[in-house]
């Protein structure tokens, strides 16, 4: 699904968001840590937005890994990489989040932005994000929720439901593909919910940042 809408990914998250992204993603990198040289892992990495963002955003990243299983994807990203001029920083290689192909404590941050929704078995998408923690490592994890004001939830899932999938149809060509977005935001843990999972998966100073009326979370959790 995410191959046969990659060329016009980038696109549609800018517009559908109203460049909300873009800041959620500065918001990202102001939570990495704040050690020298760190090596950063991005899961479901797509068009490589979220390492581009840390790479601007954060003098302290020395190196960035972005997996992701869509091809089309990484050959998107890998262009844009290569326009920056980043290619001897940023590597982008196909790789499942249910077994990332690195040793035990291979990073000092594990990042992932609206992908952790689609991995089929997230307790185990999560353990496998602490394995590869270093200690005193941290995950940061971007993910839509749904807002606790009544009137302004209302509002959201009715963009969500009915204004969104007609235009990410429309401008993508695909009609599953945005319909499938909205299903899987509104039956996916959020919040405190998603803060135990977390916590189950062995993380520690487990915390959820709500963003824009609490359309969006960035969840931060280390491994001690």
């Amino acid at each position: 699904m995410f191959d046969r809408i990659a060329h016009r990914y980038d696109l549609l998250n800018r517009l559908l968001s109203g460049r909300r992204d873009v800041a959620w993603r500065r918001r990202v990198a102001v939570m990495l840590p704040d050690r020298s040289d760190l090596e950063v892992l991005d899961i479901a990495t797509g068009t490589a937005d979220v390492l581009l963002t840390l790479f601007e955003r954060r003098p302290n990243v020395a190196h960035g890994i972005g997996a992701d299983m869509a091809g089309k994807m990484l050959a998107i990203g890998s262009e844009k990489i290569r326009r920056i001029g980043l290619e001897g920083r940023i590597e982008l290689i196909q790789a499942d989040a249910l077994a990332l192909p690195f040793a035990d404590s291979s990073f000092d941050a594990v990042t992932i932005a609206f992908g952790i929704r689609n991995v089929t078995d997230v307790p185990r998408g999560l353990a496998e994000m602490r394995r590869v923690l270093r200690p005193g490592g941290r995950a940061l994890i971007l993910e839509f929720s749904l807002p606790k004001n009544a009137l302004i939830r209302w509002a959201y899932l009715l963009y969500f439901r009915h204004i969104l999938p007609r235009l990410g149809a429309l401008i993508s060509g695909d009609r599953g593909a945005y319909r499938y977005l909205n299903r899987t935001v509104e039956d996916f843990p959020y919040g405190a919910a998603f803060c135990r999972l977390m916590q189950a998966a062995g993380f520690e100073n487990v915390t959820d940042d709500s963003l824009t009326f609490g359309i969006a979370s960035i969840y931060s959790g280390d491994r001690k």
